[in-house]
């Protein structure tokens, strides 16, 4: 019978399914709410127990969670690729007030992103002299970023702005590091020397550093 479906107009179907939307997307928000009451709940140490992260030498506490099972041939890629590597990785770190990220670089590129916490103060030292500071936490409106682009073989380090407690974020690379080849720890005084803008801030959070390992542990 036309307009109708089984014997029930159309406009009664259209009703239906609209309010079914609308609360779908009202369960939606109340799931976002919950999530986000859950992550202020948490603290640092309950967060290393449940992802069972360990000290870095580099990012405070990681896990790295996923190497490609696909590889690049040697000879695929360029130096300082060319002995092939697989194609991506990706781990997540928490950063606290003892445990920054120490400046250091990777030879890979690689992409933070935010998960839970409070923001992420990051200083990206160029090879020029000059530094950028971007933060990366959850306030869209005051400028954070949700995602950072760390090209390859920048120096960078970070800190949690103001007052936090902690931060929970991701890393991922491309190609997959290898930690012996690919990171480089920085050194402080050099940076803050060729880096005169940020160097403070350089100097501040390498003193930072109590909960770590040392350097040539792992990534």
């Amino acid at each position: 019978m036309a307009g109708t479906n089984d014997g029930i107009p159309r406009r009664r179907l259209l009703g239906a399914s609209l309010a079914a939307g609308a609360g779908l997307m009202a369960g939606g928000s109340a799931m976002a709410a919950t999530a986000d009451g859950a992550g202020d709940a948490l603290d640092a140490d309950e967060i290393i127990r449940l992802l069972d992260l360990q000290p870095n030498a580099t990012c405070g506490f990681v896990r790295v969670t996923f190497t490609s099972p696909l590889a690049i041939a040697p000879g695929g890629l360029p130096a300082p690729f060319a002995d092939g590597r697989p194609l991506g990785s990706a781990l997540y770190f928490l950063v606290t007030p003892t445990a920054p990220v120490r400046p250091h670089r990777i030879r890979n590129g690689q992409l933070y992103h935010y998960y839970l916490g409070d923001p992420l103060e990051v200083f990206l030292l160029h090879e020029d002299g000059s530094a950028e500071r971007v933060v990366v936490g959850p306030d869209l409106r005051a400028g954070h970023r949700v995602q950072l682009h760390i090209p390859g073989s920048t120096f960078h380090t970070a800190r949690l702005l103001g007052d936090g407690a902690w931060f929970l974020g991701g890393s991922t690379e491309w190609p997959a590091v290898v930690p012996a080849e690919d990171v480089e720890i920085g050194d402080v005084e050099a940076l803050a020397a060729s880096h005169p803008s940020v160097a403070a801030d350089i100097r501040a959070i390498a003193a930072s550093v109590r909960d770590t390992v040392a350097p040539g542990g792992p990534r």
